[in-house]
């Protein structure tokens, strides 16, 4: 928990240095929103394509490779 408070302070001093305050706000809480709906897709189908996601989310293929590498690196997909 306190480890995720740290990174989480790390990332928004990064994105505060280049993005607008009130823009970092929303980009975060759409970040979580997407974070949230790729581990729902994980628990009912119990694997997540890049391809499938990206369709299912509106997202470019890259977009949804770095929310699934990001999600496997926090340990929340195997």
């Amino acid at each position: 928990m306190c480890q995720k408070l740290v990174d989480r302070v790390a990332q928004s001093k990064q994105l505060m240095a280049v993005a607008d305050p009130d823009l970092l706000v929303l980009f975060e809480d759409w970040l979580d929103e997407l974070e949230h709906e790729v581990l729902t897709l994980f628990t009912q189908h119990r694997m997540v394509n890049p391809e499938a996601l990206a369709h299912n989310l509106g997202l470019s293929l890259r977009g949804a490779t770095f929310l699934i590498s990001k999600l496997q690196r926090e340990g929340k997909l195997s």
